[in-house]
């Protein structure tokens, strides 16, 4: 009976593992540029000299499904928007280069361009610093550009160049804090072909509707892994019976 309950608790854990992730993807049915999290089940067989498992669940969260989400127009000069299949560049929190497709930019107090969520826009030299007091804009190639508001009629100086990074030939993997990663690491290519849409956010791949029926299956998966754990209880509860019979 052992080998059953063990059976039916790692399939519970991998239930309990699917309904967080859909429980993080409806969270973020309204967030910027957000990827709707994949997981990944597998079986896993454990054999040795005392124990010989059946096969066993390993769930785990391991990337996301790339399809667009609806682009919507929203006329701010900082807010733009990766085509095709384009990664903005950001520092994580460790120092290190990450991935987002949320491209609702910003500059910082401290002068730096950040996305919605605080983190650091990498261009060609690293993190990009704006002159203070400067007027911001972004070129459908990446380029920053900064104008003096003291001489409107000035031309544009270039500033930094955004790094948009191509994911293709590259497994990536999404972590906790929802950026993309290179797996194993290392970094992705620049993309020069890359291009922006200009005062255009893109939405969440998420689908409201999609994610309700897949939380009602997952829990439905769990409660029959529950089922399965009080059989196997009958099943040793009758044999035990009749052990006392003999």
């Amino acid at each position: 009976m052992d080998r059953l309950i063990w059976t039916a608790v790692t399939g519970m854990n991998a239930a309990m593992t699917r309904q967080r992730v859909i429980a993080s993807n409806m969270a973020n049915a309204q967030t910027i540029g957000f990827r709707a999290e994949v997981l990944r089940a597998s079986a896993m067989t454990l054999k040795g000299p005392a124990v010989e498992a059946r096969a066993m669940t390993l769930a785990e969260v391991r990337g996301a499904i790339m399809t667009p989400g609806t682009m919507v127009a929203t006329g701010r000069p900082l807010d733009v928007a990766m085509q095709g299949e384009a990664l903005l560049t950001v520092q994580a929190p460790d120092g290190t280069e990450a991935y987002t497709r949320r491209g609702d930019l910003s500059v910082s107090p401290a002068g730096l361009l950040v996305n919605g969520e605080g983190f650091a826009v990498l261009g060609d030299g690293g993190p990009i610093s704006l002159p203070p007091g400067a007027t911001v804009t972004i070129a459908e190639d990446g380029a920053v550009l900064t104008r003096d508001p003291a001489s409107p009629d000035a031309p544009a100086t270039q500033v930094a160049q955004l790094k948009l990074a191509s994911p293709a030939g590259s497994e990536t993997v999404k972590g906790l804090d929802g950026l993309f990663r290179v797996a194993g690491g290392g970094i992705l290519p620049a993309d020069a072909q890359a291009r922006l849409a200009i005062g255009t956010l893109e939405q969440s791949n998420v689908k409201p509707s999609e994610v309700l029926v897949e939380m009602v299956e997952a829990q439905r998966a769990f409660d029959m892994r529950t089922k399965l754990i009080a059989t196997a209880k009958e099943l040793d509860e009758g044999g035990a019976s009749l052990m006392r019979l003999g």
